[in-house]
């Protein structure tokens, strides 16, 4: 507020000036404030790109928090990561969610460590999906839909190699539809 202030009436105006700016009622200041979020040097570009991966995931994890509690869920975040949950979520007494958030800017391929995670009916995968200039997709997907794997969710052993089991998801343009279903604001709705 007194940022906008100080816009309206910049530090060369007087005192008297000043300390008239600051006794004008809000409704009054509205319109300055409204015109300085629209100018162009406010306008806000989605530049995912420039972030390293470790901002896109560290958003991504806000993001999943933020739009859990405006549908009305309490929000716990876990202090350390080791057990391949991000935060734990809160609707009705006794009704907890575990969710684990994955990120990617390009459509490739992200996967999470079987060892780390356990599927069953209180686990849920965050994805969120960032392109250039645009708002992220957000998706929310049943731990248990990795038990039919198809083509975009895939169950890999690896058995006799060393990368360590993992359930993955394969996005591609052409597997992208099969994500559809667990848009965000569908999912969110059956919780």
């Amino acid at each position: 507020m007194r940022r906008a202030l100080w816009s309206v009436c910049p530090r060369r105006c007087s005192r008297r000036t000043r300390q008239a700016a600051y006794a004008q009622p809000l409704a009054a200041l509205t319109p300055r404030i409204d015109e300085y979020f629209k100018s162009t040097e406010m306008t806000q570009t989605y530049k995912w790109s420039e972030l390293s991966k470790q901002q896109l995931g560290r958003y991504a994890e806000y993001f999943v928090k933020m739009e859990f509690t405006l549908h009305g869920f309490d929000v716990y975040t876990t202090e350390v990561d080791d057990k391949g949950i991000d935060f734990i979520i809160r609707k009705d007494i006794g009704a907890y969610c575990e969710i684990q958030v994955k990120s990617s800017r390009n459509l490739t391929y992200i996967f999470f460590r079987k060892d780390k995670c356990v599927l069953h009916e209180s686990f849920l995968v965050a994805v969120v999906l960032f392109t250039d200039d645009q708002l992220p997709d957000l998706y929310l997907v049943p731990s248990t839909t990795w038990r039919t794997p198809n083509a975009l969710f895939v169950d890999r052993d690896y058995r006799g190699k060393k990368s360590k089991p993992e359930w993955g998801l394969n996005l591609s343009k052409r597997n992208l539809p099969l994500l559809q279903p667990y848009a965000f604001e569908e999912q969110v709705k059956r919780l």
